[in-house]
């Protein structure tokens, strides 16, 4: 847990909002936290810039990171996407380009004030890490440097929507959050009488993100744009590129620091989606700290040391047993001078007879899966977040549905550190098809552990821009590159590839049951091995995590988060459900946030199902509700978005319920047959 440091405080001087004039009138909300003496000294600034209200539900979050930057000399600031928060206009989708053109005349506007020395940064984690990137890539004369946590480089390979071409669940559970979220209205006590007008004006242009991004299953242009991948050399500053190996987004740091032009540096650590001061699973890191030395040497110029250390640096996770949740992940930190690194070497393994061998057999064997429909039940989250449950369970059942492929027990430990590939020869007996990939850890008593995995939608084999059918029982050569993980695997330990048709409820199912037809002796594993460096022990350790105060959050109504699987004995259906706060308030229903006179509240229900033999039976719903309250102000949202099957399309419904002391005020709904595009 982070030191909270109260002697922080009274050199930060804070501005609850501000108004940013946009060129087109709109007037973008920001709330600033200033050196006490940045008036007379003006000083670097370092811009937080993402749709998820600032007077509110981020308040907690926010002021621990913003007012510890303001009080080591910088001027922090947190401003609200337009159309979310207490900010003007409409809000219509992520990273749009009146986003990335308002980013830039946010950036301006900070350097010109008298609090500004002119320099500015650039931090943020999820949304802020990729309009970061995104903006750094137009160019701003005043943006200097940037931070990236949780991010990526490319919108449609490596993001919520789509993973090797196969459409995630995620997609529908990230777009109604933010659909849900997106529809509650600006504060009263900021905005004053108009709020209600432009609360109306968001939900009469309310999206439903969901169907939207699933209009677009192929790496088209809607795609490209944003995907600093496609020109990462217009990047001309220094980046910072952080990530977790349990979040889903650590496979962008390696790619970035491989394509970045220019000063670059990675870290990986073992936590979930959130910043490394608050890092689950830890160990936490003074990531603060660590920000403060980046920006110093940036923005200051002052010598601080952080680019003479290695670019690349990652927790190497030592083997675990498998369980719903870590406190900790032992390991230990390790780095690369540079990355891709030379020092790395790839080592192959032929898969033959339920086996994997040094040498390529002198002969093929054809075996084939037709993976039941809830093979990745105990996969765990796409991407976690830190709460309870969320980690893969023990494999075993998933490799029962697999056809698997191990390795003789260890003599001695090895490590891999990169992003292992699969390559196999084979055939399906459909025009459609997903294949799953995990690499596991199987302990001696047969406990297998996730490390890694990679989905691959074989439509995509060859381009995700021009996705073609498969001829059933035509063979293919196809290759699956796996989430890039730093592993020991101990002696004494097996290690195993598994290969499933399915993998619900992480992926949409293909639209009728399938068979795949694998080659052994001709297909085979690489890995990454990466040999011992006595470096690693002279590695500078971090601080230990602090920050600076934050307001008091009163939780009330404990909610904790459940997660159950069931299967129903009569009909054979598999149900997953979660139930909770959504990690909001702490296993709370509601909290009071007692220094804006404000009550929130939020629940969320998430139900999987699907029957195994049956591809169509999938469905997927999200039930949210939120509560803004005060003595003589109530707001009410309430959302149900659906997803189901059915062969040539997926049903997509969904319903925005807004209301005001009680009494309905709109009603969203959006009934659309999204077209099956080869998936």
């Amino acid at each position: 847990m982070a030191k909270i440091r109260q002697d922080l405080l009274e050199r930060v001087r804070e501005v609850e909002n501000v108004f940013i004039p946009m060129e087109d009138g709109c007037l973008i909300a920001a709330r600033l936290f200033l050196p006490v003496d940045a008036e007379e000294h003006p000083a670097p600034a370092i811009l937080e810039y993402i749709p998820y209200r600032k007077r509110d539900f981020m308040r907690e979050r926010d002021e621990p990171i913003h007012r510890y930057f303001a009080a080591h000399g910088y001027a922090s600031v947190r401003v609200d996407v337009r159309g979310s928060g207490d900010s003007g206009g409409v809000l219509r989708d992520e990273y749009s380009e009146e986003e990335l053109a308002d980013g830039v005349e946010i950036i301006r506007w900070i350097s010109e004030q008298s609090w500004c020395d002119g320099n500015v940064g650039m931090m943020g984690i999820s949304w802020g890490g990729f309009n970061a990137l995104q903006v750094a890539a137009l160019r701003p004369p005043a943006l200097k440097a940037v931070i990236s946590l949780c991010a990526s480089d490319d919108r449609y390979s490596d993001d919520a929507h789509y993973m090797g071409g196969c459409l995630l669940n995620e997609n529908l559970q990230w777009g109604a959050i933010l659909m849900t979220y997106n529809a509650l209205p600006p504060d009263p006590a900021i905005v004053g009488e108009k709020w209600r007008s432009m609360w109306l004006e968001r939900l009469d242009e309310a999206t439903a993100f969901p169907a939207e991004w699933m209009l677009h299953p192929w790496r088209d242009a809607y795609w490209q744009r944003g995907s600093v991948s496609e020109d990462l050399k217009a990047i001309d500053i220094p980046v910072y590129a952080v990530g977790g190996w349990a979040d889903g987004y650590s496979s962008a740091v390696p790619r970035l620091l491989a394509g970045l032009p220019g000063p670059k540096k990675g870290l990986v650590g073992p936590w979930a989606h959130n910043f490394p001061h608050n890092g689950v699973p830890g160990p936490s890191i003074g990531f603060l700290q660590e920000a403060i030395r980046w920006w110093d040497h940036w923005l200051r110029g002052e010598k601080t040391g952080i680019m003479d250390e290695p670019v690349y640096r990652v927790w190497l996770q030592e083997s675990v047993r498998p369980a719903p949740s870590y406190e900790e992940r032992p390991g230990r930190w390790v780095a690369e001078r540079s990355w891709p690194s030379s020092r790395i070497v790839s080592r192959r393994w032929f898969l033959d007879r339920g086996q994997l061998r040094d040498q390529a057999p002198q002969s093929e064997l054809a075996v084939s899966i037709a993976s039941p429909q809830a093979t990745g039940v105990v996969s765990g989250e796409w991407c976690a977040f830190g709460a309870e449950g969320e980690m893969p369970l023990d494999q075993r059942p998933d490799d029962g549905r697999s056809v698997t492929w191990d390795s003789e027990p260890l003599e001695d430990r090895f490590e891999i550190l990169g992003a292992p590939v699969v390559e196999l020869d084979l055939s399906a007996d459909a025009p459609a098809a997903l294949v799953a990939v995990r690499l596991n850890d199987v302990a001696p008593d047969g406990a297998s552990t996730r490390v890694t995995y990679g989905l691959l939608n074989l439509t995509h084999r060859d381009s995700h821009e021009e996705p073609a059918p498969l001829i059933p029982g035509t063979r293919y050569r196809i290759r699956v590159q796996l989430n890039d993980i730093a592993h020991a695997f101990p002696a004494g330990h097996r290690f195993r590839v598994a290969v499933s048709s399915a993998y619900w409820p992480i992926a949409w199912p293909s639209p009728t049951p399938v068979r795949l037809t694998l080659t052994e002796g001709t297909s085979s594993l690489s890995l990454p091995i990466r040999p011992p460096d006595p470096d690693d022990d002279r590695l500078t350790p971090f601080a230990e995590p602090e920050v600076a105060p934050g307001s008091e959050h009163k939780p009330m109504r404990p909610l904790p988060m459940k997660r159950v699987v069931e299967r129903d004995l009569t009909t054979n259906e598999l149900r997953y459900t979660l139930s909770g706060d959504g990690g909001e308030f702490g296993g709370h229903a509601m909290a009071d946030l007692e220094d804006i006179e404000l009550r929130l509240g939020y629940q969320l229900t998430k139900r999987h199902r699907v029957i195994p033999n049956d591809p169509l039976s999938a469905s997927s719903e999200l039930v949210q509700s939120v509560d803004m309250i005060r003595p003589d102000w109530e707001i009410k949202i309430e959302s149900t978005v659906k997803l189901s099957s059915a062969a040539d399309h997926l049903d997509f419904t969904a319903e925005l319920r807004a209301s005001e002391g009680g009494k309905e005020v709109r009603l969203r709904s959006w009934s659309l047959k999204i077209p099956r595009q080869l998936f």
